[in-house]
Order: structure tokens, then C-alpha cells, then sequence
């Protein structure tokens, strides 16, 4: 496989994390905007907003399936329009049960992008043989800030969703398919698939370290994303215009991390990176916990930014490692857990905020971070060939 395709395949896979950080963000900065629309009542809402994790955890138990028929460069070619049309969908409709159908299809669909997306990523990742993932998570992020700055200039404009959406998919649905016919796939270290004569199987025991980090970083990510406004404004009396603030920072210094982490992954090693990403986020937590006012809770976010943004890259990374004869069915089911912390994460705070304090809830992901520490050891597998050495590229073939 020549220079030119590898790099195609890469930049091809960049654009597919920018469409989906783009297209995520375009549907949960617009939740209100969703629920209105609809009529869903607040009674009714967590339903709707638990199903979409519940049913991409789905998707990602499926594509473990489909993988033994089908490249993840076939699933991924056909999951991405299907959330930017799902996108559409839930901006186009006026009764529930439309609500339900593109929600639901957004969700099973995207848990098929997600998983897809990190089985090349973590395929190309071994044929470059150096650290490459961090790259394409920050593309993500560049995305959900540009999704993000849209749907604030929908609200702010008063636009409806379908002229919001509209423009968006018009432009990313045909960019991405154009993208997909550049997308590589890298056979597995060993045999090609689980289950194949010779290939080491997944075992779930092994596994589960990486599955709890997965869980404890979604857990810090999505109470920065669901309760940072809140935190500052009502614990830390800032203004309402300034309690936007900390979410955009975040999602600001997680670009940056991400775009300078591979560099550090190949410098230092992934277990030094990740134990540092680790002691940062717990330290940002800290500071928001204990901060006496609204620039000190700021600073705090954004430590968050930069600790959180390369622990989930390297999750799977390190999981592509650990099963390198089985490295898909490994990165679909690691990325169930993805979901599961997002479950969790929101109502947990929320609910310690209710019946305890919010600072006092802040310690609580603070804490499951630190437990990051204690399986720091299982991001080190293999990991000579991606700190700094050199891994011969194994052969490809173009999806």
C-alpha cells in the first residue's frame, strides 16, 4: 500500500470524526429546542434522551456482528449518512412518534459510526505503526465546536431545526461520501477476525479494566457537558451569559490536548500520558469542587479539557493492542461502555447535587477518574511499538 493511500485513508477518517463531533453536538445543544418542537413533555424527556445511548450501545453490539460479513469500512460508509439523515429527521417532523423514529435511528446508527470509526482508526493507527488516534478524536472535537457554535446561532437567530439542520447535511452528507471511498482497512496483527484458527479471542475478563476506564471518563465528560452551566451559575453565581463559558473552554483545551497527544503518546509512551491525563482531570474536578468563585470554577474546566481529552482515545488504542488478532469485536464492545458512563454520569451528579451539594457531587467523578491510575498498566501492552518505535505497516486493502 503506497504513502498516498495511507495518508488518503487517514485524512478520509479525520472528515468522519469532524461529520460526527459535528452532527452530535447539532442535536444535544438543541434538546430544548427538540423538546419544544415536539411537545415532549419533562416527565418524558429522560425516556427519550436515555433510549438514544441505550439504543447506539445497540448499534455497537450489532456491528460486532457485522463485522464478521462486512468491512468496518462498510459499516461506517453507510452509518454516517444514516446520522446525518437521522439529524435531518429530527428536525423535520411535528408529532412524537416522527421524534421517536429519527431519535431512535440516530441512536442505532450512531453506535455503528462510533464503533466503526474507531476500528479503522485503531487499524490505520497499527499500519502507521506510531500514534495516530488522538489526531482523529481532535477532529471530533473541532467538529462538535463547530456544531455547537451553529446551533448557537440557530437559537440565537431563532431559526427552526430544519433550517438549521438543512444546511449541514447538505454540505456534510456528500463530503462524507465522497471521504468514503478513501477509507483503509488494516488487517488485524494475526488472523482477521475473532474466532479465526489462531486468533486470540476476546476475553472479557482482560477487557474490563479498559471497560471501566471507558465508563469513569464518560462519567467525567458528560457532568462537565450537562452540569458545568448549572455549577457555575447556581453554586458559583455567575451570570447566565457566563455559565456558557465552560463548556466551550472545555471542548477548546480537549481540542488542543487531543492535537498535541499523539506527540506525547509517541514521546513518553501511552501509560505516562494517560496517567498524566488522569491526574489532571482529577485536579480540574478538585478545583471546581472547592472553587470560591466563577473564574476559579473556569480554571478548573478547563484542567478537565486537557486530562480527559486523551484518556478515551487511548482507550481504544490500548485495546486494539491487547487483542491485536481480534482488535474489532474488542473496540465494539469497549465502546458499549462509552454509553454506559454517559448513562450514568448526568443523573448520578444530579442527583448527589439534590440530596447532597453540587461540590459535593463534583468529587464523586473526581474520584472515579483517580481509578484510572490503578489500570494505568493495561494502556502498556505492546505499547514499545507506539511510544517511540517503529512497527513495519502491515498490509491494507481499500475500503
Amino acid at each position: 500500500m503506497t504513502d498516498a493511500r495511507l495518508r488518503h485513508g487517514r485524512a478520509s477518517l479525520a472528515v468522519s470524526f469532524f461529520a460526527q463531533g459535528m452532527a452530535f453536538a447539532l442535536l444535544v445543544t438543541r434538546i430544548p429546542a427538540i423538546q419544544d418542537r415536539y411537545g415532549i413533555s419533562d416527565g418524558l424527556l429522560p425516556v427519550f434522551l436515555a433510549a438514544v445511548p441505550i439504543l447506539a450501545g445497540v448499534g455497537s453490539v450489532c456491528t460486532e456482528q457485522l463485522i464478521k460479513r462486512v468491512r468496518p469500512s462498510g459499516v461506517l460508509r453507510f452509518a454516517q449518512p444514516a446520522v446525518l439523515l437521522a439529524l435531518l429527521g429530527a428536525g423535520a417532523g411535528d408529532r412524537m412518534w416522527q421524534a421517536a423514529l429519527s431519535l431512535g435511528a440516530f441512536g442505532l446508527s450512531v453506535g455503528a459510526l462510533d464503533a466503526s470509526m474507531n476500528m479503522l482508526g485503531v487499524s490505520l493507527q497499527r499500519t502507521y505503526g506510531r500514534s495516530i488516534m488522538l489526531g482523529f478524536h481532535a477532529s471530533y472535537s473541532l467538529g462538535g465546536i463547530g456544531g455547537a457554535s451553529l446551533a448557537w446561532v440557530g437559537a440565537h437567530w431563532q431559526l427552526s431545526l430544519l433550517v438549521s439542520y438543512l444546511p449541514v447535511v447538505a454540505v456534510l452528507l456528500p463530503v462524507c461520501l465522497a471521504a468514503s471511498r478513501w477509507y483503509v482497512d488494516g488487517e488485524p496483527a494475526g488472523a482477521a477476525v475473532e474466532g479465526a484458527p489462531g486468533a486470540k479471542p476476546v476475553v472479557f475478563r482482560l477487557l474490563l479494566p479498559l471497560c471501566l476506564v471507558m465508563s469513569f471518563a464518560y462519567i467525567g465528560d458528560s457532568t462537565v457537558s450537562n452540569w458545568s452551566a448549572k455549577y457555575l451559575q447556581d453554586t458559583l453565581g455567575s451570570s447566565e451569559q457566563l455559565a456558557t463559558v465552560p463548556y466551550n473552554v472545555y471542548m477548546v483545551t480537549t481540542l488542543l490536548g487531543r492535537a498535541a497527544g499523539d506527540f506525547g503518546v509517541r514521546r513518553f509512551g501511552a501509560v505516562a500520558v494517560v496517567r498524566l491525563g488522569t491526574v489532571l482531570a482529577a485536579a480540574g474536578f478538585a478545583v471546581v469542587a472547592a472553587a470560591p468563585g466563577a473564574w476559579a470554577g473556569m480554571a478548573g474546566f478547563t484542567l478537565l479539557g486537557f486530562g480527559l481529552c486523551v484518556i478515551v482515545p487511548q482507550t481504544f488504542a490500548a485495546a486494539g493492542r491487547l487483542f491485536p488478532d481480534a482488535s474489532d469485536a474488542a473496540i465494539a464492545r469497549l465502546n458499549i461502555f462509552n454509553y454506559v458512563g454517559f448513562l450514568v454520569g448526568s443523573p448520578l451528579v444530579g442527583a448527589l447535587g439534590d440530596a447532597w451539594s453540587y461540590r459535593g457531587a463534583m468529587l464523586v467523578p473526581m474520584v472515579l477518574v483517580l481509578l484510572t491510575l490503578v489500570y494505568a498498566r493495561s494502556f502498556g501492552s505492546e505499547a514499545a511499538r507506539y511510544g517511540g518505535g517503529h512497527e513495519r505497516p502491515r498490509t491494507v486493502d481499500v475500503g
